[in-house]
């Protein structure tokens, strides 16, 4: 039996939105045109997903997250509350630069922390895990644990989001 989506009355989806069965989206989320937010996904309190964003199956965004044109969220993808994803280098107010958009994906199983900042024009490897508070400017490595500012990788994590390799 498929179970219908949830949407909370204070959330606002956009015509053109696709949201498949079993999403959850609670208080005060707008999900704009063209996004799909894919089946058994969750999104928290206070979420944005942009135009034509793509968040796969059993996704959980929690609050305060805004997801902007140009970035992939692939299945089972976990984001930590208030995580950042920008999608432009150089932004500047008096200047539109939606054509320099940057791609950013994040791939099947990741985990980006609490308040990381995932810097335009990147990919996240599968089940990589982004310590809460990185900002991650290059590509991360499937597995790698990355903390720090800059983000540099410390390790590798299990598809469980054990460590099993320590650096230094």
């Amino acid at each position: 039996m498929n179970q219908a989506a949830f949407i909370h009355e204070t959330s606002i989806i956009d015509g053109g939105a696709i949201i498949d069965e079993g999403a959850r989206i609670y208080h005060f989320c707008h999900v704009s045109a063209g996004a799909r937010i894919g089946a058994g996904s969750s999104l928290g309190q206070n979420v944005y997903i942009g135009p034509g964003v793509e968040i796969g199956s059993g996704v959980k965004i929690q609050n305060n997250v805004s997801v902007y044109a140009g970035v992939r969220i692939e299945d089972k993808v976990f984001l930590g509350p208030s995580c950042v994803f920008t999608n432009v280098l150089n932004p500047r107010a008096f200047i539109d630069r939606r054509e320099e958009f940057k791609a950013t994906v994040v791939k099947r199983g990741a985990t980006v922390g609490a308040n990381a900042t995932i810097v335009c024009g990147i990919t996240i490897g599968e089940y990589a895990l982004i310590g809460a508070g990185a900002v991650v400017i290059r590509d991360v490595p499937p597995y790698a644990l990355v903390v720090g500012n800059p983000a540099r990788i410390i390790g590798r994590v299990n598809e469980r989001g054990e460590t099993v390799e320590r650096h230094s």
